[in-house]
């Protein structure tokens, strides 16, 4: 876990080029691949169950670039909670339909877990004038708990929330104005989640995306954030129309389909390293 000397190097990774921060979460991400050996199985078994028609040297090679990918994010935080605002501002490009995040119409984006998910909130929070709040879930680490709230807060009118601070707030945000960065694709256990395809298998999936913009009388406004050499970009999408329905498990299956396409064009960036799969419907054998 990360120490306070550990956020020191972060703070002074902040001064480096970009290239070289990109150059160390390299070689840290070949590392983990060859060390995290519990970890790595279960991106191959996620690539399995939703790729299988990729050949086996397919997967082995996506899964080295995921670990590669989640530990260049991983560092790239130094500047993102570090670097001068300039500098944060001129590597992440907002890009696409940034008009859905104007005025103060209710609105819920679905921030797929792809690893530039820290990124793409930090983009919002610096560049778009409006009132943000996001789900957080507080880190064992006392540090690290301190790190992450301080880092995802630095920039503009944002506020986060705990999963126990219960729905209502949440709720009464959304129709007050604020906008809701919500990441719902994971596997939150049982007791929260429906069954869904997600690439044609049944997969655990919280319906929270529909039933916040349902509770809030929000749109749904997707952005996608991609690394890219030069830092990130973010991209907003147009907002989903007719959504939500009165049907909350086809509005969440929605969302599982609209999220194979984000993925389908960058399958390595997506957060696999997550076990997608760990909550079974009954009589099925487990995926890891």
């Amino acid at each position: 876990m990360i120490s306070r000397l550990g956020i020191l190097f972060m703070r002074w990774m902040a001064l480096w080029p970009l290239g070289r921060v990109r150059a160390l979460g390299h070689a840290l991400g070949v590392f983990l691949y060859y060390v995290v050996l519990p970890r790595k199985r279960v991106v191959e078994a996620n690539l399995r169950v939703c790729f299988p028609q990729w050949t086996e040297a397919r997967r082995r090679q996506v899964t080295r670039e995921v670990f590669v990918y989640v530990a260049q994010a991983w560092l790239d935080r130094s500047w993102l909670w570090h670097g001068e605002s300039e500098l944060t501002r001129r590597r992440l490009l907002l890009t696409g339909a940034v008009r859905e995040l104007a005025g103060e119409e209710p609105t819920l984006i679905f921030a797929p877990h792809f690893v530039g998910m820290d990124a793409g909130w930090t983009a919002l929070t610096q560049q778009v004038a409006r009132r943000f709040v996001g789900i957080y879930t507080n880190q064992t680490n006392k540090v690290l708990d301190e790190w992450i709230l301080e880092g995802r807060h630095r920039f503009g009118d944002c506020r986060p929330f705990g999963r126990r601070d219960g729905v209502r707030q949440l709720v009464s945000a959304l129709r007050d104005g604020e906008v809701m960065y919500l990441l719902p694709d994971m596997n939150f256990g049982p007791e929260e989640s429906i069954f869904v395809p997600f690439y044609g298998v049944q997969a655990a999936t919280v319906p929270s995306l529909s039933r916040f913009a349902k509770l809030g009388q929000a749109k749904v406004v997707p952005v996608v954030t991609r690394m890219i050499p030069a830092g990130y970009e973010v991209r907003v999408l147009d907002a989903w129309p007719g959504f939500p329905s009165d049907d909350v498990v086809a509005d969440t299956a929605r969302m599982n389909e609209r999220l194979q396409g984000y993925i389908d064009e960058m399958p390595e960036q997506y957060y696999w390293v997550h076990k997608r799969f760990k909550t079974r419907p009954p009589g099925e054998p487990p995926v890891y």
